[in-house]
């Protein structure tokens, strides 16, 4: 296999172009078919061929075995051959008789022998006299006899019958035999037989080639068996070095595609192609998904301990339906990674209102000290003290967990510098969290207050009301507004990533919502909206144990 050029930089990049040659061009599968049906049609021909000699052979031996005996029988009954047969010139007297039955009958040759097979007259004179195999062993030979028999050197099929005295006793043998043809003359006889056969065979391969051949090629798209292998190979050397997972359904709801990524990520067995989705131990939510019929675009479901982001599209072959592929993400990382970014961007921007609320305050004291009025500072301190501390107070009486009334103190703080009122209704109590759920808790609770403060920036004597609480192990966040609500058409669309219903200079917005939606999903929870005066946001957030 020849490389290409190999160069080396500075900076040590290796560029290696690698080229393979493709093997020489084989036979087409309708060629593969066509040879394959006239070798199978000539060994057939070939056995039928050999079973028509052998079949021959054995009705030739049944139709002359008949014939040479009844040719031996007419023989010994002759009354010269029962008379003279122990003459001693018996070649002589009984020659007439044996050639004439010769002659009759076109037998190889005809002869009488004694009862030891020793020739005494025969059509052919020089065997007279030469022993002849007619051992007892065959039939008794007071008995007519016909089978394979060797005379004269030749294979023959031949018939015995024995010369009778009148008192019964045998004093000789009648023999008729005839030759068996020979296997190349018999073969001869079947040639023309056998090359009409052999070219209605190969006329009917051709035939049946070509329409295989046309079938094969409809059904595989024209590609040869070693195309579709290498393109087989090339399907899972992609589906295999790809990172996202991957799996097809068919329209009868059984997988046929699955990588090892998608293996992974839902928890399946190798074996799993071919099985039915609703055979496979799947969330529910992920069979309904998978066995959809329509596109659907970053779809969120848990699976065990991740959060997945699927996209499903349906896929056809002209014009017919054949499935759907779903591709498969796991966000599990990054949903963490967004719930603690928005926490932290929540806090700094808390944090910036209070610095800001405290700049105000600042300059207030300043400005009182520069004036001289002392009692006018001391008692607008204690004002804001007691502020800060029934807010505090209040905040705590219901809220254990630290973070959480951090984030709703300092909320307050933010809702106020935009002439907001933000009130934790006297129902509402959380205990302390784990880091992890506390953080996501932080993450819902932040984007459904700044979402609320949103939406009613610019109204008078507004207020939220926030509701928390913690029972039966599963936290419930409800943030409430006066304000206009959300149209029944965007229920759904506004927990998409990416749509806002800000304008657009807001660059960067629909990401709050769609984080809340990831949160929830990974904690198998739920967030809905609904509209009572204004709209009302909640939030589930199920868990399994809580801090004491």
């Amino acid at each position: 296999m020849p490389r290409g050029p190999v160069t080396v930089s500075e900076s040590m990049k290796v560029v290696v172009f690698v080229v393979t040659f493709r093997p020489g061009r084989r036979l087409s599968l309708s060629r593969q078919f066509l040879l394959l049906q006239l070798g199978v049609i000539t060994i057939v021909l070939l056995a039928v061929t050999m079973v028509s000699v052998a079949q021959s052979r054995a009705d030739f031996v049944d139709v002359h075995g008949q014939r040479m005996l009844a040719i031996a029988e007419n023989l010994a009954s002759t009354p010269v051959v029962r008379d003279d047969i122990s003459a001693a010139q018996a070649s002589v007297i009984l020659a007439p008789d044996v050639d004439k039955a010769r002659a009759l009958s076109g037998a190889s040759i005809v002869a009488v022998t004694d009862p030891k097979g020793v020739v005494l007259a025969s059509s052919e004179p020089e065997t007279v006299g030469d022993a002849v195999d007619v051992a007892a062993s065959r039939a008794a030979l007071g008995r007519s006899w016909t089978g394979d028999l060797t005379f004269g050197g030749r294979q023959t099929i031949a018939a015995r019958v024995p010369v009778l005295k009148a008192d019964g006793t045998v004093t000789g043998l009648a023999l008729v035999a005839e030759d068996y043809p020979a296997f190349g003359s018999a073969l001869a006889a079947a040639v023309p037989d056998l090359m009409f056969f052999l070219g209605m065979g190969a006329a009917l391969g051709v035939a049946g080639s070509w329409l295989l051949s046309r079938l094969i090629r409809r059904r595989t798209r024209g590609l040869e068996p070693e195309e579709i292998a290498e393109l087989a190979d090339n399907r899972e050397a992609l589906l295999y070095s790809i990172r996202e997972g991957v799996i097809g359904v068919g329209p009868d709801g059984r997988v046929t595609l699955l990588n090892q990524p998608a293996t992974e990520l839902l928890g399946l067995q190798g074996d799993s192609v071919g099985k039915r989705a609703q055979e496979l131990p799947l969330e529910d939510n992920i069979r309904e998904l998978l066995l959809g019929t329509t596109n659907a675009e970053e779809t969120m479901a848990v699976s065990g301990s991740r959060l997945l982001v699927l996209n499903r599209r349906t896929v056809g072959s002209r014009g017919r339906p054949i499935g759907t592929v779903t591709t498969l993400r796991d966000r599990t990382e990054l949903a963490e990674l967004q719930s603690q970014l928005a926490a932290n961007q929540s806090i700094t921007e808390t944090l910036r209102a209070q610095t800001h609320e405290f700049y105000n305050q600042l300059h207030t004291v300043s400005g009182m000290l520069q004036l001289g009025d002392f009692t006018e500072v001391k008692t607008f301190i204690r004002a804001l003290t007691r502020r800060r501390a029934e807010i505090n107070g209040e905040i705590a009486r219901h809220i254990r967990d630290s973070s959480v009334a951090a984030l709703l103190v300092a909320k307050i703080s933010l809702a106020e510098e935009s002439g907001i009122e933000l009130r934790l209704d006297n129902e509402s109590h959380l205990d302390p969290l784990e880091p992890s759920l506390a953080a996501d808790a932080i993450t819902v609770l932040g984007n459904f207050i700044d979402n609320a403060v949103d939406a009613i920036a610019g109204l008078e004597d507004a207020t939220v009301f926030v509701h928390i609480s913690d029972r039966d192990s599963m936290i419930t966040i409800r943030v409430s507004d006066p304000g206009p609500g959300v149209p029944e058409d965007l229920e759904q669309r506004i927990f998409t990533r990416g749509f806002s219903t800000k304008p657009a200079p807001a660059a960067g917005r629909g990401v709050g919502l769609a984080l809340v939606r990831l949160v929830c999903a990974k904690r198998k929870g739920a967030v809905t909206v609904r509209n009572e005066a204004g709209a009302v946001f909640e939030a589930t957030l199920p868990h399994s144990a809580v801090l004491p």
